[in-house]
């Protein structure tokens, strides 16, 4: 973080100094929302929760380390009083980015695939300068302004995650840095039920690209219309990536290997390279060829954005993690977060990593998809039935379509009746899920565990790789 005296964070958030704070105290970094995090240094922003009130953790961070609280009331500790500490966040992000002409910031947006492509494109970056990318999916209006005061003169490169909950988030969280290069990589049904519908989702990533200067560079997804279609709503430049031929950034020839991890050949304006991918699923391509866009366009060689594309590895948690116990079975650990769209992929990688083994998933209901939760849970049940599993558990509550669409595909039709038979069950949770499926895994079996964030199903994967029965 840029350091920053206490009179002067007060003024950038509209804030009065309170409890003995000494106006000449400088915070030079981190700014934290867990007490627990503080440091000398630091400045803690008190959040009130719906069980715990940062507020009351004010004095523990001042005693670790912490210069001063940023908070709505006073606190037992040196204090800069806001009416509102997420938008005091905000100004004070806003401020600092504004102090870096010299840094470049790169913008991500898409319903699936953020992380893995903010992942990819720091490694890019890095290759040219000092880089700032979030931890995990710090991408909201608390995790966004956070990511971007950890910024300092020396930075170069800004990587960041935008996400959307409902119109006009991602346009607040492009004022806050705005960004020069925009990268859209999909539309889903993720929050469907929040958008009610792909066009709204598309109008509010497309916040994104209608956020580029003149001078700037929108990096679109040419395989996705709903995305391909964004290149009218912004004034800077547009560049294409994906598989189709339209594409300046596209793979070509791609295989997959028996891990699920794709090879490919990668074609830019200026040349081609050979990408072996250490990322799992075929998805990944995408990413990669989204991250390879933005480093063409930063003047990268193709072989170096080859090379990192190569090397790159997960690097945030429950994403596609693959991890074989020591009797052989395999567990995908996708647990992060899950949508129509992203079940889909995951089940595509199931059916390749585990290809002539037997094959389990646990999977929960799929949240904020308004109404047409009840037809595409149905539709995830019936992808289940039908994938050719041994067996299947349905964990958490709101069960009841995956589970009628799981025994409609696994129980009759033509499709069944290629199919072994599937063992469905329903259990109540995480822990629960475990329990079962432990029970049922022998040597050499592969799982794929995946459901929405709420369900806590990466529990499931700990216990399940926590021993060998």
């Amino acid at each position: 973080m840029i350091p920053l005296p206490l009179a002067r964070i007060a003024e950038l958030t509209s804030g009065a100094l309170s409890g003995m704070a000494d106006p000449r105290a400088v915070v030079r970094g981190p700014v934290v929302i867990d007490s627990r995090q503080a440091e000398p240094g630091s400045l803690f922003a008190a959040f009130r929760g719906a069980n715990v009130d940062g507020h009351d953790f004010a004095a523990q961070a001042v005693r670790t380390g912490a210069v001063a609280v940023l908070a709505t009331r006073p606190v037992e500790a040196p204090a800069v009083i806001v009416p509102d500490v997420p938008q005091a966040l905000a100004d004070l992000a806003t401020a600092v980015a504004g102090s870096l002409p010299q840094a470049t910031v790169l913008g991500v947006t898409g319903s699936a695939g953020k992380t893995t492509t903010k992942d990819l494109l720091a490694r890019l970056t890095g290759r040219i300068g000092p880089s700032i990318a979030p931890v995990g999916s710090f991408n909201n209006e608390i995790g966004h302004p956070l990511t971007v005061l950890r910024a300092d003169h020396d930075t170069r490169f800004l990587v960041l995650e935008l996400s959307a909950r409902n119109a006009g988030h991602i346009a607040h969280l492009a004022r806050i840095a705005p960004p020069s290069i925009g990268i859209v990589l999909n539309i889903g049904t993720a929050h469907l039920g929040v958008f009610g519908g792909k066009d709204a989702i598309a109008k509010a990533k497309a916040e994104l690209v209608e956020a580029l200067p003149a001078t700037g560079v929108a990096i679109l997804n040419a395989d996705d219309p709903l995305v391909r279609d964004m290149a009218g709503r912004t004034d800077a430049r547009v560049t294409f990536f994906g598989r189709s031929g339209e594409a300046a950034i596209r793979a070509e020839e791609v295989t997959m290997d028996e891990r699920g991890r794709a090879s490919f050949r990668l074609r830019t304006p200026s040349g081609l390279a050979y990408v072996r991918l250490k990322l799992y699923g075929g998805h990944a391509v995408e990413n990669a060829l989204a991250a390879a866009a933005a480093g063409y366009e930063l003047g990268l060689p193709v072989a170096t954005i080859a090379e990192e594309l190569s090397e790159a590895e997960p690097r945030s948690r429950w994403r596609m993690e693959v991890t074989d116990r020591p009797d052989g079975v395999t567990v995908i650990n996708d647990a992060y977060n899950a949508n129509p769209d992203s079940m889909r992929a995951a089940f595509q990688a199931l059916g390749v990593i585990g290809d002539g083994r037997r094959r389990f998933a646990v999977i929960a209901a799929l949240r904020e998809l308004g109404e047409d939760s009840a037809a595409l849970n149905e539709e995830l049940g019936r992808m289940a039935g039908a994938a050719g599993l041994a067996g299947l558990i349905v964990a958490g509550p709101e069960a009841g379509p995956v589970l009628e669409g799981a025994f409609a595909a696994a129980g009759g039709g033509a499709t069944a009746a290629r199919q072994p038979q599937t063992r469905i069950l329903h259990v109540d949770d995480a822990a629960a899920a475990a329990a079962e499926l432990r029970a049922w895994l022998q040597p050499g079996d592969a799982v794929l565990i995946k459901g929405p964030r709420a369900m806590g199903l990466e529990r499931t994967a700990e216990l399940v790789l926590g021993g060998v029965r």
